[in-house]
């Protein structure tokens, strides 16, 4: 099986034989951040560390969506939604809202989380296991609510 970096090479080159301007924009801006994640850092990303690149970018990408709506700039909105489409195109399979719910369970049965001081020993352990493959905002949202009611 490839990595995520040499698929994501290959639907560059894809895109580039496509005359895709606007994908291939997005994808040229991803290889871009994850060299210069490697460079900064001197190491070879493996494919959690790619996804993790994924992950800001996206991140961003919403969080721009968000600030161009409330000024009311639709240009610079669906721009940025394309972006997101084809960044999300490289993320893992989503989970469903039960499974992270099992997780969040399961995390905080194996650290015996008795309250909300132990929040962050369940959300490491978390955090390994979902990055990529659930919006950890709200997988930090369902965490402080089963802390709550210890």
């Amino acid at each position: 099986m490839s990595s995520l970096k040499e698929r994501i090479t290959e639907d560059m080159k894809a895109a580039m034989r496509a005359r895709d301007t606007d994908r291939l924009g997005t994808i040229r801006l991803l290889l871009a951040a994850i060299k210069q994640r490697e460079v900064d850092e001197r190491i070879e990303l493996d494919d959690a560390a790619i996804t993790g690149v994924i992950d800001k970018l996206v991140k961003q990408r919403k969080d721009s969506i968000s600030q161009f709506s409330s000024a009311g700039r639709q240009d610079l909105v669906d721009k940025e939604e394309s972006e997101l489409v084809v960044l999300k195109g490289y993320m893992p399979q989503q989970l469903s809202a039960a499974e992270v719910e099992a997780e969040v369970a399961a995390a905080v049965a194996q650290v015996g989380a008795a309250g909300p001081q132990d929040m962050g020993k369940v959300m490491g352990v978390l955090k390994g296991k979902l990055a990529g493959r659930a919006d950890m905002t709200a997988v930090s949202a369902q965490v402080k609510a089963a802390l709550a009611g210890k």
